[in-house]
C-alpha cells in the first residue's frame, strides 16, 4: 500500500475516516520508516495497549460481578497476551496492510508474531484518535469479544506460567535452554528445551527465545506433564 491509497481494511471493516494518514501510520514498521522516512506504529501501539486494557477491564468487570481483583488481572492477561493479539490481527487480516521495509518483507516479516500483534494495538490506538472509545469499544465488542468467548479458541494461555504454576506445587527445578540459534540477526529461529529437574520435557521452536519458551512449554502441557509430575 502507498501513502495516499485507500486501505482496504477500512472498507472491509466499515471504517469512515477523515484521516487517513493516521491509519497508514498504524500499519508503518520502523523497517519503512528507515527506508521512507515516515512515522511508524510505535507510539500508537502504545497508546492502543492502554485502550484495550481499559476495554477488557470494563468487559470483565461487568461480567464477572464477584470476581475478585487478582482473577480479574490473570484473566485479562490471557487476553491481550501477544498471542491473543495476534490471533485477532489475523481474523481480521490487517497484516494485509502492513508496510515493512524489502529486507523485513523478504524475511517474513508481514506474518511474524510480535509485528502481527502489535499492529491490532497500534490499529486500535489509531481509532481511538480519530473516532474515540466508544466506537473502539463497540467494534471491541463486534469483532473481539465472540472470539474470547469462544469456548474452543486455545490460544489465550500463558504456557509458561501454567508450566511454572504445575512445577511450583512440588517444588520442582524449571529451567529454559536454548539448544539451537539460526538464521540472519533481522530473522533469528530459537530452539529451546524446557527442562524440569533436569530431564527434558518439550521443545519448542520460535523467531524469539520468549516465543521458542512459549512452545516448549506447550508442547511439555501437551504430553500430559502433570501425569508425568504425579
Amino acid at each position: 500500500m502507498l501513502t495516499g491509497e485507500k486501505m482496504k481494511i477500512l472498507d472491509k471493516l466499515n471504517i469512515k475516516t477523515s484521516n487517513l494518514s493516521l491509519y497508514e501510520t498504524a500499519f508503518t514498521h520502523t523497517s519503512y520508516t528507515n527506508e521512507a522516512g515516515c512515522d511508524n506504529y510505535e507510539r500508537l501501539e502504545y497508546l492502543g495497549d492502554a485502550v484495550l486494557e481499559l476495554i477488557m477491564t470494563e468487559y470483565l468487570y461487568k461480567k464477572f460481578p464477584d470476581m475478585l481483583e487478582g482473577e480479574m488481572t490473570k484473566l485479562r492477561s490471557r487476553y491481550v497476551c501477544e498471542n491473543a493479539l495476534y490471533e485477532y490481527s489475523l481474523s481480521l487480516d490487517l497484516n494485509s496492510e502492513l508496510r515493512l521495509g524489502h529486507g523485513e518483507e523478504e524475511s517474513g516479516g508481514r506474518n511474524r508474531k510480535a509485528i502481527v500483534a502489535d499492529i491490532f494495538e497500534a490499529f486500535l490506538g489509531a481509532m481511538y484518535l480519530d473516532q474515540g472509545l466508544e466506537v473502539v469499544k463497540n467494534f471491541i465488542n463486534k469483532y473481539i469479544i465472540p472470539m474470547i468467548e469462544d469456548k474452543n479458541a486455545d490460544f489465550f494461555d500463558d504456557y509458561k506460567s501454567m508450566l511454572q504454576e504445575l512445577v511450583q506445587t512440588d517444588r520442582r527445578s524449571l529451567e529454559y535452554i536454548i539448544i539451537d540459534e539460526e538464521g540472519p540477526a533481522h530473522n533469528k529461529t530459537f530452539t529451546v528445551e524446557v527442562k524440569i529437574d533436569d530431564i527434558i520435557y518439550g521443545k519448542g521452536v520460535g523467531h524469539s527465545k520468549k516465543e521458542a519458551e512459549q512452545m516448549a512449554a506447550k508442547d511439555a502441557l501437551s504430553k500430559r506433564v502433570k501425569n508425568h509430575l504425579e
